[in-house]
């Protein structure tokens, strides 16, 4: 799947920097504000698809001794500075440009230059999209909803070319009526207020994203069936008496780590013990090989649920 991100963002940069350009020279032609800001937020695709790969860059480094747990997280921390950008530079420069058109407006000269480019552009991020979504279905669960996938998932290099092209084709859409209304009435402010809805999606999508890549770069728990599974291994291996607790977090899309707290028999011999815990290990990586580290911490149920009272103890106190 590293790969298939890989080539849903080159496939995206690629398409966002050619549409940028194309963009930036009609609106310099036709004098359109709303072309103008569709060929700003081109550009700000453009630089995210790039530091998305450089993301996943980093994040494939091996583990060092300042990061013993590899540099994962490296990829959340960019899909979120992603957000912030589509959020101050994409809406920002789009309701900004859309006030000053309003203010002081001016008429679209060749109009037609523009609705070729949009026609163009849509074709170019309709192939994009296609990309992306070809690749996500790869992964996603066929029971489950495409927008409960889309919030489930944990590879950012997916979603958020996934929603940045569906905002940029529904951006094409919306200068496309509101030059066709500016044309239509010889009233340039239309073209003006279409910059602004723009950057109000813009600002959704932000959010979205930013809202996404927040719960990834905290650490968030692998999918429902893996922990099922991992609880299902536990119990059925011999000399395991009761599954504590089973803890799962995201480092990277393809780097789970886990741990499990067990209580074994108290009479289980520490060699007996040893091998529990190496058959566990092995069945999990076996049919989950995203799973890099599994923690096997030998655990009482007394003990493990004074720990629990204790944390839910501390979490009151804060809250408090």
């Amino acid at each position: 799947m590293a790969s298939g991100s890989k080539l849903v963002l080159y496939a995206a940069l690629a398409g966002n920097l050619a549409i940028a350009a194309t963009k930036f020279a009609a609106a310099a032609i036709a004098g359109s504000s709303a072309m103008l800001t569709e060929g700003i937020h081109s550009l700000v695709d453009t630089c995210n698809q790039g530091l998305l790969l450089y993301g996943r860059h980093r994040a494939d480094l091996p583990p060092d001794e300042r990061h013993p747990l590899g540099h994962g997280r490296e990829l959340y921390f960019w899909a979120f500075v992603v957000a912030l950008l589509i959020f101050t530079t994409g809406a920002g420069a789009s309701v900004y440009e859309g006030i000053v058109h309003i203010r002081h407006p001016e008429t679209i000269e060749k109009p037609w230059i523009n609705f070729l480019v949009l026609g163009l552009a849509f074709v170019f991020e309709g192939a994009s999209l296609m990309v992306a979504i070809r690749e996500f279905r790869h992964t996603k669960d066929p029971a489950v909803g495409w927008w409960r996938a889309l919030r489930d998932s944990k590879d950012p290099a997916v979603f958020v070319v996934l929603m940045e092209d569906s905002a940029a084709l529904a951006g094409l859409v919306i200068a496309a009526i509101f030059i066709g209304l500016a044309v239509a009435t010889g009233n340039p402010l239309w073209d003006g207020l279409g910059s602004i809805v723009i950057g109000a999606l813009l600002i959704g999508v932000a959010i979205l994203l930013a809202v996404e890549s927040k719960k990834l770069l905290i650490g968030e728990r692998a999918r429902p069936e893996l922990q099922r599974y991992l609880s299902e291994v536990a119990k059925s291996t011999p000399g395991v008496c009761l599954v504590n607790e089973v803890i799962t977090v995201h480092m990277a899309p393809e780097d789970v780590i886990a741990t499990l707290s067990l209580d074994f028999e108290d009479d289980l011999p520490l060699s007996e013990v040893e091998k529990a815990a190496d058959a566990i290990e092995s069945a999990v990586k076996a049919r989950y090989p995203e799973v890099r580290r599994l923690f096997i911490r030998p655990q009482s149920r007394v003990a493990a649920s004074a720990e629990r009272d204790a944390l839910h103890l501390v979490g009151a106190t804060a809250d408090y």
